[in-house]
């Protein structure tokens, strides 16, 4: 593990609060029950943040750039702008299902009503949504129009991940793995990315 001088780091306690959210939500994060965890002290934890709010600061910090912020490196990295928001939609929606923590977004996304949390989503709502009016703009959208997109594309998403949280046995093309699903998130790239085609269909 990540042990600097025999002590924990400050993202070992930011992995174990984003664990303990996406297990029970924000009320979940409680210092002791994390040192208990980590097998560490509660010295341990204030070396590295000053209360519980600083962890969880530091928490929704962490998760945007995990989700949000490696989305947008691995977009820039791409030429070509129909590619370009066809990986971001791949990796947002495979995310998701394949993250280190899983079900971390959902959790997230169900707590909206923690001052911090508001903050982090709508800091994030925000960028989302300016990373995929750019992205409509390359593919020669107007400004207004591309922005209209933008949203009819997050609002997509999101209906997506809060489906998938409460009907995934219902409804099989939101569930976290299968064929289904796999032809669903193809299926909405193609309706949300102008001449993105699946090539194997």
């Amino acid at each position: 593990m990540d042990v600097v001088k025999g002590k924990w780091t400050k993202q070992m306690w930011i992995d174990a609060a984003l664990r303990a959210i996406a297990r029970g939500g924000v009320s979940s994060v409680a210092v002791d029950n994390l040192a208990t965890e980590l097998g560490a002290t509660r010295g341990s934890f204030y070396w590295h943040f000053k209360d519980r709010r600083d962890l969880i600061e530091k928490s929704m910090i962490a998760w945007e750039e995990l989700e949000t912020g490696r989305v947008e490196r691995s977009m820039a990295e791409i030429a070509d702008p129909v590619e370009r928001m066809r990986a971001g939609f791949l990796i947002a929606l495979a995310d998701v299902n394949d993250a280190s923590i899983p079900n971390l977004e959902p959790a997230i996304y169900a707590q909206p009503d923690d001052p911090v949390v508001a903050a982090a989503i709508q800091r994030v709502n925000a960028r989302r949504i300016d990373i995929l009016t750019r992205g409509y703009a390359d593919l020669g959208l107007t400004p207004e129009t591309a922005r209209l997109q933008a949203v009819l594309a997050y609002a997509t998403y999101l209906g997506w991940l809060q489906l998938q949280r409460i009907a995934a046995d219902e409804v099989p093309e939101v569930a976290t793995e299968g064929p289904a699903a796999q032809a669903f998130a193809v299926h909405i790239i193609e309706q949300l990315v102008p001449g993105a085609r699946d090539e194997n269909r």
